[in-house]
């Protein structure tokens, strides 16, 4: 497994629960931050309770509400389908980490690269080690140089969005998860397990360079929201600096690459207005868990089981990453937003029916 994020901790949980050998190659100790929205959705609730994981006994927030603003503060309110939870992932990877460390090998390294020749990997880290697998399961986050090292298509295509996140003291409805549109991008709030307020935005550069840093850009560019300029007036920062992540790509992934498993991000990033990406991060573990299983059960070849595994993850996420990009386009587009929004004004079931195309049913 390489990469211990969401994804990779939970395929790593599924797999040896079937008593089959997983070793974790995982760059970052435990705890940590990641730049992440930090909602998951309650399709994945009863899931991560099979694996013995209930995030409401660690504090998790119960969400239920979904409010939307666009760039000048016009608000749209609607119910969550499904509702969900709001976790750190500083303390939702660490209680997955605490979870199977003593059951699968950590190894806290950096991979370089990954050969695959005579039905073989060969994995190669930084810290000059080698290590030998029959299969590899790539699950190593929205943008790693492993990417440029493995030739993807999607990495030699410039990336025009940056990722930045940080906690907040600032009192908000718990229960709600909201996005603020700014120009050039938007910004979620929601409710985390110690009580401060996560702030994660997505911007893109041509907007980000207007100004001289991240707190010049908030006071000129996000503040013009009313919603956000309240937000950055009032919160208290709990980071000493905000965390980021730079050259995001949302172009299509190939789910099965150099013969590779990948998962969550690495397979397909959904937009995070979405809010649903840490929920697929999970479904895609246990899809690809539940298939290798009975692969091996049925001595399946590894041909059979890459292209079973494509089949499964296109027809769950393939059009809910579609919708995404077309939302994000919506939501860019100030005359289109405009409209959509008085749309949404006299059908006000429209919101949680677009919510829905995002998000999949409750998974058993």
């Amino acid at each position: 497994m390489i990469g211990g994020g969401l994804a990779g901790l939970i395929c790593a949980n599924h797999l040896f629960r079937q008593n089959i050998n997983v070793a974790v190659i995982e760059k970052n100790t435990y705890p940590n931050h990641r730049v992440c929205g930090e909602y998951v959705s309650n399709e994945v609730l009863t899931y991560l309770k099979f694996l013995g994981v209930d995030p409401f006994e660690h504090n998790a927030v119960k969400v239920s509400k979904f409010k939307i603003s666009d760039v000048n503060g016009k608000i749209l309110n609607a119910d969550l389908p499904l509702g969900g939870f709001g976790l750190s992932r500083y303390a939702f990877d660490d209680l997955l980490y605490k979870q199977v460390k003593d059951k699968v090998n950590f190894l806290f390294e950096t991979v370089e690269d990954i050969i695959f020749s005579e039905e073989v990997f060969t994995v190669k880290t930084k810290q000059n080690n080698t290590y030998k697998a029959n299969y590899v399961v790539g699950a190593f986050g929205k943008r790693s140089n492993l990417d440029i090292n493995l030739k993807r298509k999607f990495i030699q295509k410039k990336s025009y969005w940056l990722g930045i996140k940080a906690h907040y003291k600032f009192e908000m409805p718990e229960d709600e998860v909201a996005l603020h549109n700014f120009q050039g991008g938007y910004c979620g709030l929601s409710k985390t397990e110690t009580g401060a307020v996560n702030a994660c935005y997505l911007v893109a550069y041509k907007s980000f360079k207007k100004a001289r840093n991240i707190e010049d850009f908030q006071k000129k560019m996000m503040s013009k929201n009313p919603f956000l300029n309240q937000f950055f007036d009032q919160a208290i920062p709990v980071f000493d600096k905000p965390i980021t992540i730079s050259q995001i790509s949302f172009s299509e992934k190939k789910c099965v690459e150099n013969h590779i498993f990948m998962l969550g991000d690495s397979a397909g990033l959904i937009h995070p207005l979405c809010g649903n990406g840490m929920a697929m991060a999970i479904h895609s573990a246990k899809i690809f868990s539940e298939l290798f299983i009975e692969a091996k059960s049925n001595n399946n070849s590894r041909d059979e089981l890459e292209q079973t595994y494509a089949q499964e993850w296109n027809s769950h996420f393939k059009k809910r990453l579609a919708y995404g990009r077309k939302i994000q386009s919506l939501l860019l587009n100030p005359i289109a937003t405009k409209i959509g929004f008085r749309i949404a004004r006299f059908f006000p079931s429209i919101l949680p029916k677009i919510i829905n195309k995002t998000h999949g049913k409750p998974l058993v």
